[in-house]
């Protein structure tokens, strides 16, 4: 008796809580920070893989970087409160952001110089930096592509969202990725020394990357996350050659 064909499953995984057994650090025991107000959407194929994030706030939600654009997501998103601003953090996240903001009203926010791949959507850009509010704020951090750009929360002692600037690595390690396709790597390198300079490790304990999540090995963010960039060659680096 032959065996009936498999039928493949689409059933999409919902998003999960970065943060559910996190204790707030001594920075934030003042706030009404909520542990599961920090979700993290599957990787996308529409990103090639990449990972969205979903802050969850009384002042409006922010969606790091485009999910799928599935049933299972937008359900989500209208349970949780729907979308108040969708931060792109590179060209590559871009995705269905047309669609979302067909769908949410949302506003879209991206660096400048990749404005241009989104024509005939309501945009907000920026330069250097944008404050959304007095938690929430973008910083440029060019390298991976000209408009590379990462978000900085910092509630929970300072938690990074990196986009494609930061990953990690096989080992679970905390690096800037040289590929074929990154625009400019010295830039990059540099964007990381900025971030150096503007952070200390009591106000960056976190990082939450746009890919390679599943080197993180169950966990969804990379703690410690100033000491980790601290350590690195940067030097070293440098001298990287592309894979």
């Amino acid at each position: 008796m032959c065996p009936l064909p498999q039928v493949p499953s689409h059933t999409t995984k919902p998003p999960r809580a970065v943060f559910p057994d996190e204790v707030p650090s001594a920075g934030s025991l003042q706030s009404d920070f909520a542990q599961e107000s920090i979700f993290a959407f599957p990787p996308n194929r529409d990103t090639l893989g990449g990972t969205s994030y979903l802050i969850v706030r009384n002042e409006g939600n922010i969606l790091i970087d485009c999910p799928a654009l599935d049933q299972t997501n937008q359900d989500f998103l209208r349970s949780h409160g729907g979308v108040r601003w969708l931060f792109l953090t590179h060209r590559g996240a871009i995705g269905k952001t047309a669609e979302f903001q067909q769908i949410f009203s949302c506003e879209v926010l991206i660096q400048e110089q990749e404005a241009y791949l989104l024509p005939g959507l309501t945009l907000t850009t920026f330069r250097q930096e944008f404050t959304l509010d007095g938690v929430a704020q973008v910083i440029w951090t060019p390298g991976h592509s000209p408009g590379s750009s990462c978000l900085y929360y910092s509630e929970l002692g300072g938690i990074l969202f990196s986009g494609r600037h930061l990953l990690p690595n096989q080992h679970g390690e905390t690096v800037p990725l040289r590929t074929a396709k990154t625009f400019h790597w010295p830039r990059q390198i540099q964007s990381l020394r900025f971030l150096l300079e503007n952070f200390t490790p009591e106000t960056l304990r976190y990082i939450c990357p746009g890919a390679n999540t599943g080197f993180l090995r169950g966990k969804r963010f990379m703690d410690q996350a100033y000491q980790r960039l601290a350590s690195l060659d940067l030097s070293a680096l440098l001298r990287i050659q592309p894979f």
